[in-house]
């Protein structure tokens, strides 16, 4: 620890001499945590919530609603039967066209997650196509 001295001289001999002392005063130790302010929590948090919508909203569903009126898909209900793929149905379903599009669109008709959703017995919708 070192000290110094500051004399101040006085303008007038009738006053005394004034010493001040200053003392070094050691740096804090640097903590190696962030230490985050209240305002700093806050972007973090809106930087966050910011992050979850834009992927919501960028991996989300890609449908919209809108006032227009589609016109419907022509399908067919059929029950599945012991055994029967979503293959076979499509290729009974669409046989000049291309099986993988068809298994895909019944899919897509029926909302099944994939081709391992089909269950026996359970009544399906399958497009009709026109040869």
């Amino acid at each position: 620890m070192s000290t110094i001295a500051i004399t101040t001289f006085a303008t007038a001999p009738s006053r005394q001499l004034r010493q001040r002392h200053l003392h070094a005063v050691p740096t804090p130790k640097k903590s190696s945590s962030i230490q985050l302010t209240r305002r700093g929590r806050f972007v973090l948090l809106l930087a966050a919530i910011a992050a979850i919508l834009l992927m919501g909203i960028t991996l989300g569903d890609s449908t919209a609603a809108t006032d227009h009126v589609g016109t419907p898909a022509a399908t067919q209900t059929i029950t599945v039967k012991a055994g029967e793929t979503l293959w076979q149905i499509a290729g009974s379903a669409n046989p000049n066209g291309d099986i993988r599009q068809t298994v895909d669109d019944i899919m897509k008709l029926n909302s099944l997650p994939n081709a391992a959703g089909l269950q026996m017995g359970r009544e399906i919708a399958v497009p009709v196509y026109s040869e």
